[in-house]
């Protein structure tokens, strides 16, 4: 994405940590434990964005789980006909990799996306906010 990013502003509903769902896989709910408390301090989680967080941590799960495999069975496997080809795991943990740094960015997860200008703590409503119609 190009240009700057609006300003985080903390929300009255922000959510408070929550665990887990039950449904997710021990790695993913590993990440769901390490990056809820970072984002609930910061107050802008809202029950809309835990579909996000959701993804993150399981496009993280995935990796893990595909680097455990490759570790395993390594990056070039023997197909049926006893040719070497690249695993599969492979590209399942690229397309994994590049889903969560693109979700790591949106949730504020990145150095870059953190450099970014800071989550205002005391809303500065100078009056032009154009999308207030009253």
């Amino acid at each position: 994405m190009r240009g700057t990013k609006p300003e985080l502003r903390t929300d009255p509903d922000a959510i408070d940590s929550l665990p887990p769902p039950a449904w997710m896989t021990p790695e993913a709910a590993q990440e769901w434990r390490r990056i809820m408390p970072i984002l609930t301090e910061r107050r802008i989680l809202t029950d809309a964005d835990l579909g996000s967080v959701e993804n993150y941590c399981m496009a993280i799960g995935t990796v893990r789980q595909m680097e455990e495999h490759l570790q395993t069975h390594g990056h070039i496997i023997e197909d049926i006909e006893g040719r070497m080809k690249r695993n599969p795991a492979v590209g399942i943990q690229s397309d994994a990799m590049t889903r969560s740094r693109l979700l790591a960015a949106e949730l504020g997860l990145t150095p870059v996306s953190r450099s970014r200008p800071a989550i205002r703590e005391d809303a500065d409503d100078d009056g032009d906010d154009p999308l207030d119609l009253s």
